[in-house]
């Protein structure tokens, strides 16, 4: 009768004493299995991030003899030089910051105003000049 109850259910009677709350039958090798499964995977991660470091050296290295070729300077370069470049005080510069203006070049507001309004009174025709003189 047994025989006919398995070949009538299949693989399924492994599964149907799981599911009436028989105890599941253990594997003795499954844990031995699991490491082993988790130590592939951790080889075949560290083969592709071998794999990916080469390419990168590879395509760093073509890069540089493009910019060896034509004189290009790497990003980080450039932004190294611009910073240099904005924290060096260059004389004489017009982005120069306001503190390093010297003593007693800015203080004269009222008279750069009118010596403004006389510079624009002079392109101005006579009868407008004498009405803004007034």
């Amino acid at each position: 009768m047994d025989f006919v109850m398995k070949q009538a259910l299949g693989g399924a009677t492994k599964d149907m004493g799981k599911m009436l709350g028989g105890e599941e039958e253990k594997d003795p090798d499954a844990q031995k299995k699991e490491e082993e499964r988790q130590e592939a995977l951790r080889q075949q991660e560290e083969e592709r991030k071998a794999k990916h470091a080469r390419m990168e050296a590879e395509r760093e290295k073509v890069r540089q003899q493009i910019r060896d070729k034509y004189g290009l300077k790497k990003k980080e370069e450039k932004e190294a030089e611009e910073k240099a470049a904005l924290e060096q005080p260059c004389e004489g510069s017009l982005t120069r910051p306001k503190k390093a203006i010297p003593a007693g070049c800015g203080d004269e507001d009222e008279e750069e105003d009118e010596s403004i309004l006389d510079t624009v009174l002079k392109y101005l025709p006579g009868p407008l000049q004498d009405m803004f003189k007034k």
